[in-house]
């Protein structure tokens, strides 16, 4: 058997590990291996990004939407440190990316070589498997060994390869490592699931806290929560796992979260936490009895003072307490917060419909329902426009990416590409403020290059709005949070895609309707009014602070009127 490139069988092992695409930007430390990907661009296709932060962005989304493996790929130096944002991102919402970083050659490591840095030392923070290779015979094993620790560990590696051994010919010698994985199996024992069962009958207010760890197992808590007669309250990252108006659903919780929400969770007197790692304690009651349910064993007990934890897969927890648990009678609490919702979502609808100008967030959502399929993919933006979506867009089946618990601006553009690759039959919208999609909106016209039929909708306001809100939250105030005016609309059209500036009540729907019947790139530039998104239940020490800005105001800027500051002190308390 004739000898081959050594990027030659690294892409080989990657078609085995069922990778299809790979988001990069070739360059002079990983040109080999861009020369094998290019000989298999029928089996792997090469997504050229802008930028390499588009690219790890994407990879995470991706692994997000799937759960399969997000790949990346770039130079040394530069190229490298631009990963690391998205390599964060994915760390930290805990999915599987490989980033393939190539670095000068072999002969010059060490050297202070042009674009030389010491990668090892950058990445050994956000990777679960961060190695550079020395020799060429090596890689097979090591791609193998990264990819199964991405996967087993949920996190991100990094191979760093030196771009000359790529070109290094080498036989198909016995393998040390294989490419396929064994994932690990774990139930909970007997023993923690009948005290779990005894926790429950003995609770009067149960409520379920869900997250993204419940994908797939949406059916077996629908079941659970209806036996025991259980609110479900759902993470931002959960978003979508059960429908939005289902009659157990409170909604999201935190600073995006419904008021029944955090009522319900306050007044809970055992609390069920399933495959979610929401981050806020402040949010969560003092002292309640909980259970934690998660695959992962050092995540238990990580977010709150647990009284039993549950190690195994969500859905088979799920499902086994459901058949050991009595059917709860009591629906006295349930029906309580179901009523608190019906009021809680009639309030929703009157933003929503409401034909005032200036256009505000809501209004927008109330558009974007009206032609969002039922499995659309939803990619959102961090910021404001964070919670118009979890708040008022109401989701059934469809799917949803968003930087979580790094909650970094500027997802919103590659998770609609990376969508539109994992789903290029379905319909997949981004949902961005202009303050996020200004950071990665050059590679619009990536999404035109590769004929990925996104529709982007921007919520314009010239204004950092979360940014502006906090700084209000805390008092102050506002610093540097305006920003300058963008036209979206035209630079869809000078990239090759379709733009439509909206900024009358009047034209929002027609506009958002022509977006969306069109076969191309599409950014729908909504101008809005600026609003402060606030939480749906309002501290008082936020109250207090408000409070502060306003009278700060006040006493700054001769357009507030005294009457303005004393109904925005009472909407607060």
């Amino acid at each position: 058997m004739s000898a081959k490139r050594t990027g030659e069988i690294l892409t080989d092992l990657l078609m085995k590990w069922n990778v299809d695409h790979i988001y990069g930007m070739p360059g002079d430390s990983i040109n080999e291996l861009a020369e094998d990907l290019r000989k298999k661009e029928d089996e792997i296709k090469f997504i050229q990004i802008r930028h390499e932060e588009t690219g790890a962005l994407a990879a995470s989304a991706y692994a997000k939407l799937t759960g399969k493996l997000g790949v990346c790929f770039s130079i040394a130096g530069p190229g490298a440190i631009h990963l690391l944002n998205g390599l964060y991102d994915a760390k930290k919402d805990r999915v599987p990316v490989l980033a393939l970083v190539g670095q000068v050659k072999s002969d010059e490591t060490g050297t202070e070589a042009f674009q030389e840095v010491d990668l090892q030392n950058i990445f050994s923070d956000v990777a679960v498997y961060c190695e550079q290779a020395v020799s060429a015979a090596q890689l097979p094993d090591m791609l193998n060994m990264a990819i199964r620790r991405a996967y087993v560990n949920r996190g991100v590696s990094v191979l760093i390869v030196p771009d000359d051994l790529f070109a290094v010919k080498q036989n198909n010698r016995e393998p040390i490592t294989a490419p396929e994985i064994t994932l690990p199996g774990s139930f909970p024992e007997q023993q923690a699931l009948m005290n779990s069962v005894q926790l429950v009958k003995e609770a009067k207010k149960t409520v379920i806290l869900a997250g993204r760890g419940c994908t797939g197992a949406s059916q077996e808590l629908l079941d659970f929560a209806e036996k025991i007669h259980a609110p479900i309250v759902v993470s931002l990252l959960g978003k979508g796992i059960i429908p939005d108006y289902h009659p157990l659903n409170l909604g999201q919780h935190g600073q995006i979260g419904t008021k029944p929400a955090y009522q319900a969770i306050m007044e809970a007197d055992l609390l069920i936490l399933v495959g979610t790692s929401f981050p806020y304690r402040d949010f969560l009651p003092k002292e309640t009895k909980a259970i934690q349910i998660d695959i992962l064993p050092e995540r238990i007990g990580d977010l709150y003072p647990i009284t039993e934890g549950l190690c195994g897969d969500a859905k088979k927890v799920l499902a086994a307490l459901n058949k050991m648990t009595e059917e709860n009678k009591d629906t006295a609490f349930l029906e309580k917060y179901q009523e608190k919702m019906k009021k809680w979502h009639a309030q929703l609808e009157l933003d929503k419909q409401a034909d005032s100008e200036p256009i505000i967030g809501p209004q927008v959502m109330n558009a974007l329902e009206g032609v969002m399929d039922d499995d659309a993919v939803i990619s959102c933006d961090v910021g404001n426009v964070t919670v118009w979506t979890a708040r008022y867009l109401p989701f059934l089946h469809q799917k949803f990416a968003i930087s979580g618990r790094l909650a970094t601006m500027g997802c919103g553009l590659p998770g609609a590409i990376a969508g539109q690759i994992a789903y290029p039959d379905k319909q997949v919208i981004g949902i961005c403020g202009d303050g996020g999609f200004s950071m990665t909106m050059h590679d619009f016209v990536t999404a035109v290059k590769y004929d990925l039929p996104v529709k982007i909708i921007v919520l314009n306001n010239s204004q950092i709005g979360m940014i502006k809100y906090e700084q209000e939250q805390l008092g102050h105030l506002h610093y540097q949070t305006s920003l300058g005016e963008i036209d979206f609309a035209k630079f869809a059209e000078s990239c090759g895609g379709d733009g439509y500036r909206v900024e009358n009540i009047a034209d929002l729907q027609s506009a958002i309707q022509q977006a969306f019947t069109s076969n191309k790139p599409a950014i729908v530039d909504v101008v809005i009014k600026d609003q402060a998104p606030l939480p749906g239940n309002i501290t008082y020490d936020q109250a207090v602070h408000f409070g502060e800005f306003l009278v700060k105001e006040f006493f700054t800027n001769k357009k507030v009127e005294v009457p303005n500051v004393k109904k925005s002190l009472e909407r607060l308390l």
